[in-house]
C-alpha cells in the first residue's frame, strides 16, 4: 500500500517559523512513529460543528472526521460532559444508573438478539474483546479479515489490520481476502466474496486451523469504501455460519447512522451478526467503545474470566453517550445523512462528466468513496494525482484524506450534522482542485 496523506518532516523548512517549531517539538517528545497529515500540516485551535479554526481563525470545512459524529464541540455533549464530571466518575464495579440506561437505550438500537453489552475505551479494545470471546465460544483461531482492513492497535487487532503495512506482522491464524470491490471485479459480488471466504477457510484447514470469525468493516472504509449493491456480505456470512464460524460487524465507522436510517452497516446487508463492535462516534470525541453479543456467546467467557475496564461504561462516558444518541434521534441525522450523500454523490457523479480522472463514486448516507484513475481502461489508481486533489483542497481550506491499496480513494465522511449548504462548499472547491490539477 503507498503512503496516504502523510507530511514529509524533510519538508519542515518550508514550514513558518510557529508551524516548524512545533513539528520538531513533537518529534522530541513523542518520537518518530506519529505521522501528521498534509503536506503542510494544519494547526487547529478550536471546533465548532462542521468547521476547525487555525490560530488566525480561519476556518476549515471538515469533510473527513468520523469521531465529532454529531459535530464539532456540540454543545448538549459538552453541557452533559460538564454535568456528569461534576457529579461523579468512577468505575462499574459500584450500581449506578447512567451505564444501565444507556445500555438500555443502545440495546434498543440493535436486533433483539443482541442483548448483551460490554464497554470498553477504544475501538481496539472492542474488538480485542470480541476476539477474546470468540476463541473462547468457539475454541478456534481461525479469523478472516479484508485484505487492507483496520480493526485496532493493539497487539492482538493490529495482526487483523493489514491496512498499517507490511511491518506490523499478521498471525498465521489470519486470512485475508479480497475486498468486495464492484468497481473493478466482474460478475456477482456476493458470490465472489462467498467464495473467497470458503477458500480461507480451506487454506486454514490445509493448514490444521479451525475459521472462528469473519470480521468486517461493514462500509470497508480501509480497503476503498464499499456499499453496493445493499445485501451483497449475506452470502458471505452464510460461508462462515456453515463452517461453524461467527460473523463479527465492525461497526466503528459506519454505524450510529453514518451510513442513514438503516443506523448500521450490517442492518443494509439485512444481516444479523454475532457480535457488533463499536466505538468513536458513540462519544463524539469522546473515548468510548463497546460490544453487542447474542448472550449465549459470552456465558461461559463471563463464568471462566473475569472482565473489568477501568474506564469503560464510567458514569461520565455513558452520559455523553446518552447526550449523542438524543442528538441524533432528536435532529434526525440518520435521514439527513441520507439525502445530504444522496445530494453529494450526485454532484461528484456531475463532476466525473467533465474529468476523467474521476473513476468512480460511490458509498451510503455520509461515507462516500471517490476513487481517481489515470483514465486508461486499465482504471490505473493515480495516487500522485489524489495526493494533489488532497493538499489542494486543504489550501482551499477543505480537510479529507485517502484510502485504498493503491492510495487513490479519497475518503468523504464529514461529521453528520453536515448540511447541503456544506455539500456545496465542498463541491464548489473540488470542482476548483480538478480545474487546476486536470
Amino acid at each position: 500500500m503507498a503512503m496516504v496523506n502523510a507530511f514529509d518532516p524533510a519538508a519542515r523548512n518550508g514550514l513558518s517559523p510557529e508551524d516548524r517549531a512545533l513539528v520538531q517539538r513533537r518529534e522530541k517528545l513523542l518520537g518518530p512513529a506519529y505521522r501528521l497529515f498534509y503536506q503542510k500540516p494544519v494547526h487547529i485551535v478550536r471546533g465548532e460543528g462542521v468547521w476547525l479554526y487555525d490560530p488566525a481563525g480561519e476556518a476549515y470545512l471538515d469533510v473527513y472526521n468520523n469521531v465529532a459524529s454529531v459535530g464539532h464541540c456540540h454543545p448538549k455533549v459538552v453541557e452533559a460532559l460538564s454535568r456528569q464530571a461534576a457529579t461523579l466518575n468512577t468505575h462499574t464495579r459500584y450500581l449506578h444508573e447512567t451505564i444501565l440506561d444507556y445500555a438500555e437505550r443502545l440495546l434498543a438500537r440493535v436486533p433483539e438478539a443482541l442483548s448483551h453489552v460490554m464497554f470498553t475505551c477504544t475501538g481496539s479494545e472492542a474488538n480485542d474483546l470480541a476476539l477474546r470471546i470468540t476463541r473462547a465460544f468457539t475454541g478456534r483461531t481461525g479469523l478472516i479479515v479484508t485484505e487492507l482492513a483496520y480493526h485496532g492497535l493493539t497487539c492482538a487487532v493490529s495482526e487483523l489490520s493489514p491496512s498499517l503495512g507490511d511491518y506490523v506482522k499478521r498471525s498465521d491464524h489470519v486470512r485475508l481476502i479480497p475486498a468486495p470491490d464492484a468497481y473493478r471485479r466482474k460478475g456477482d459480488i456476493g458470490q465472489q466474496m462467498a467464495a473467497d471466504v470458503r477458500a480461507a477457510i480451506a487454506d486454514m484447514r490445509s493448514h490444521g486451523i479451525e475459521p472462528a470469525a469473519l470480521l468486517v468493516d461493514t462500509i470497508f472504509s480501509s480497503d476503498g469504501v464499499f456499499a453496493e449493491p445493499a445485501g451483497f456480505l449475506r452470502e458471505a456470512v452464510e460461508a462462515i455460519r456453515s463452517e461453524g464460524g461467527l460473523f463479527i460487524a465492525d461497526e466503528v465507522q459506519p454505524g450510529f447512522g453514518r451510513i442513514g436510517p438503516d443506523f448500521w452497516g450490517f442492518a443494509r446487508h439485512g444481516l444479523v451478526p454475532d457480535m457488533v463492535t463499536v466505538g468513536k462516534p458513540m462519544g463524539n470525541g469522546h473515548p468510548m467503545a463497546g460490544v453487542f453479543m447474542k448472550p449465549h456467546l459470552v456465558e461461559e467467557f463471563g463464568r471462566k474470566a473475569r472482565y473489568f475496564n477501568t474506564f469503560g461504561g464510567n458514569p461520565v462516558s455513558c452520559a455523553v453517550g446518552l447526550a449523542v444518541l438524543d442528538i441524533i434521534e432528536g435532529e434526525n441525522l440518520p435521514q439527513q445523512a441520507k439525502e445530504v450523500g444522496d445530494y453529494m454523490r450526485a454532484g461528484l457523479s456531475d463532476l466525473a462528466k467533465r474529468f476523467p480522472a474521476i473513476g468512480d463514486v460511490r458509498g451510503a448516507g455520509l461515507f462516500t468513496g471517490l476513487e481517481l484513475v489515470a483514465g486508461d481502461d486499465a482504471r490505473t489508481p493515480a495516487a500522485e494525482l489524489t495526493t494533489r486533489i488532497v493538499n489542494g483542497l486543504r489550501d482551499r481550506r477543505v480537510l479529507i484524506s485517502a484510502t485504498g491499496p493503491g492510495a487513490n480513494i479519497l475518503k468523504i465522511r464529514p461529521p453528520l450534522v453536515f448540511g447541503r449548504e456544506h455539500a456545496d462548499i465542498f463541491l464548489d472547491r473540488m470542482e476548483s482542485v480538478l480545474k487546476d490539477v486536470s
